[in-house]
């Protein structure tokens, strides 16, 4: 939405709109400039939608009974994760074989049974310690009553495979001698369905140092349009993005302004938003230990929890526009010369 962005650098200033605050602002955002920009489009584009297609219906099929947290499919789903980065040659943080960060029963109340996180890692030599996370769901609802198998196609499949397609592109990169300048966790999270568990997990036992996570990127539904943009379907929702870091705002919208020019809308953005999306999803764990987050969204539509949520319905020109919009703001992130900085510790703001 233009007006939205028109506003946006007077909107995010909050109880803070003084004219020398206002100005400090626009000197942060002046100050952003992207990173290897010729180079960056290079292995976006290694992100198409045939491949994404492909990752979809597999692992939305009904081989994976709907990925309930703790059940076979889940499982399955989980080890096809696995198989892919392994392939792929993608390393797990671990330094090992085992992709998996395991829940245990014991963690989820008696309905649940021990399930896993799956992660992969992309290290840095310039800056290894400071992880850039991006994550996505890849539970879903299982079996409904009536014997239909909830595939969750866009609730989280779409989130899920476009984790598996900038992987491989960061992988393309570094194996080119374009690695990155921090590292970067792709983060597959389990039991979202069942209020946020898995990120809440990790945000307990974090693999890496939490004050080492500069930024978390999270995408849940990117495949799909909902009714408020059917006749404008180029958009994205953002969520979260300048609650912590005016930095990463500023570094979102430059990304996109200059690669994608894809309708951001804020909307669910505000803090009096009654649909609570800023604490839906599992950046919110994430944004409560004060890492900066940007949730990806395309918001709600009829196949929502439902079984018709199938993977015939993915717009998938869409899904892999907004997968390279992301993958190219994780870029700018992992690449810029200096660490981005919380509004707290950012000179410019000061």
């Amino acid at each position: 939405m233009k007006f939205i962005g028109i506003l946006s650098l007077f909107t995010l200033v909050g109880t803070c709109s003084t004219p020398k605050y206002i100005v400090k602002l626009q000197n942060l955002k002046d100050a952003i400039v992207l990173s290897d920009s010729t180079i960056v489009m290079q292995y976006a584009n290694s992100i198409t939608q045939n491949e994404l297609k492909t990752h979809l219906y597999k692992f939305t099929s009904d081989d994976f009974e709907g990925r309930k947290v703790g059940e076979p499919g889940q499982k399955l789903a989980a080890n096809y994760l696995k198989s892919y980065y392994i392939d792929e040659q993608i390393k797990s943080p671990l330094r090992s074989t085992n992709y998996y960060q395991t829940i245990p029963e014991s963690f989820f109340s008696n309905q649940y049974k021990s399930s896993e996180n799956v992660f992969a890692y992309i290290e840095s030599i310039e800056n290894p310690e400071d992880i850039i996370i991006i994550s996505a769901h890849l539970d879903h609802l299982g079996v409904n009553e009536n014997g239909k198998i909830n595939s969750g196609a866009d609730d989280d499949g779409s989130g899920t495979v476009a984790l598996l397609e900038m992987a491989q592109a960061f992988n393309l990169a570094k194996l080119d001698g374009y690695g990155p300048k921090r590292s970067i966790l792709f983060l597959h999270l389990t039991a979202e369905e069942i209020g946020k568990r898995g990120s809440e997990y990790y945000t307990n036992h974090p693999v890496f140092p939490l004050e080492n996570t500069i930024a978390n990127l999270n995408i849940d539904m990117i495949g799909r349009v909902d009714d408020l943009h059917k006749n404008k379907k180029d958009y994205i929702y953002l969520i979260g993005d300048d609650r912590l870091s005016q930095e990463l705002h500023f570094i979102s919208e430059e990304t996109n302004n200059t690669f994608f020019n894809i309708d951001l809308d804020y909307r669910y953005n505000a803090l009096n938003d009654t649909n609570n999306y800023y604490s839906r999803s599992d950046h919110y764990n994430f944004a409560l230990h004060d890492i900066p987050v940007i949730f990806y969204f395309n918001g709600e539509h009829a196949d929502y929890h439902k079984e018709t949520d199938t993977p015939d319905k993915i717009n998938y020109q869409l899904l892999e526009k907004r997968t390279k919009l992301i993958f190219a703001t994780a870029w700018q992130i992992a690449n810029q010369d200096h660490r981005l900085a919380i509004d707290a510790e950012n000179e410019l703001l000061k």
